[in-house]
């Protein structure tokens, strides 16, 4: 008769031992590697979207008008020059340039901006100021009233058609700053800007309460070859608490216009670029302006926070 052999309980203890040993440890590695991919997930996504949001300021910031760009304290109230402001000046505003409808159109025979930013002063037209008409040689400036009003949704046109009141600016380059932190609203004379209210093909028509013969008051005409054209302001407003705040971007009103990035209307336009922002620093040195963003996790990924912050610089 054959003998039976099978495992004592001694060793079927030292296996389940063993087994628990091996499946703890394994666990823990399981445990590791998901908290490692959960953290690098988090910090990818924190860096992508830090570069995304710097971006998109870059981009709306890369073309402004240099000498408008300022930044306040208390919400508004209180401006300074963006190369003078000090710590606590973190809402930042500037003239942005349109350079959409700089761009233009294909007009069957090749591609011609919307504006060329420059005035014929050898045109006839421009030196009966009673026409209130400007020749911008070069320029399609129905290309450019088409754009204006596609990314105003239809209130800004330079044809007549807009669906509000506001009009786009022209401001001309001059060798006096275009705007001061004290005459930044200021409609019409003192800041080198006035208001399309029509235009033709190649002619800005000027809006009949802007003063076309004597921006600076000294009893002559001050009118210039170069110019730009612009259809809004732009604002970076923080939202929220001092080191856990929401970055918003209003734009699509018109300062010269009197209009204000707080204005209800402006907000609720507005766009919302980052959230859980922990820094947002901003300086100009010289043209140059540097953008320093800091994003954190918001403990979204577990029980940790995280934070990815980037620079970047503008010319």
């Amino acid at each position: 008769m054959k003998k039976r052999t099978a495992f004592t309980m001694i060793e079927l203890v030292m296996v389940i031992v063993v087994l628990g040993i091996v499946a703890s440890i394994g666990a823990e590695i399981v445990a590791k590697l998901y908290e490692n991919y959960l953290r690098t997930r988090a910090i990818n996504q924190l860096q992508s979207q830090t570069e995304i949001t710097l971006e998109q300021i870059a981009k709306r910031l890369q073309f402004r008008i240099k000498d408008s760009v300022r930044a306040s304290n208390d919400n508004g109230a209180n401006w300074r020059a963006l190369p003078s402001a000090i710590a606590g000046y973190n809402i930042i505003e500037w003239i942005g340039i349109s350079n959409e409808s700089f761009l233009g159109e294909w007009d069957g025979a090749s591609v011609v901006p919307g504006w060329s930013g420059l005035i014929d002063m050898d045109d006839a037209a421009n030196t009966n100021l009673a026409a209130r008409t400007l020749s911008t040689p070069g320029s399609r400036l129905d290309f450019a009233s088409n754009t204006i009003k596609a990314l105003t949704y239809g209130q800004i046109a330079m044809d007549g058609t807009g669906t509000t009141a506001q009009l786009p600016a022209l401001i001309f380059k001059a060798t006096k700053p275009l705007y001061t932190v004290n005459n930044y609203y200021t409609q019409g004379g003192g800041n080198y800007t006035v208001r399309v209210s029509r235009s033709t093909n190649t002619r800005f028509v000027i809006a009949n309460n802007d003063n076309l013969t004597d921006f600076n008051g000294d009893g002559s005409g001050d009118l210039f070859e170069q110019y730009y054209l612009s259809h809004t302001a732009y604002a970076l407003v923080p939202v929220g608490g001092a080191n856990d705040f929401n970055l918003t971007l209003r734009y699509n009103y018109q300062p010269w216009e009197g209009e204000a990035y707080d204005d209800a209307a402006v907000i609720a336009a507005g766009q919302t670029l980052a959230e859980h922002v922990s820094t947002f620093r901003i300086r100009q040195d010289g043209d140059v302006v540097r953008i320093k963003l800091c994003i954190h996790d918001n403990n979204q990924s577990g029980n940790f926070d995280f934070s990815a912050c980037k620079e970047k610089v503008i010319y």
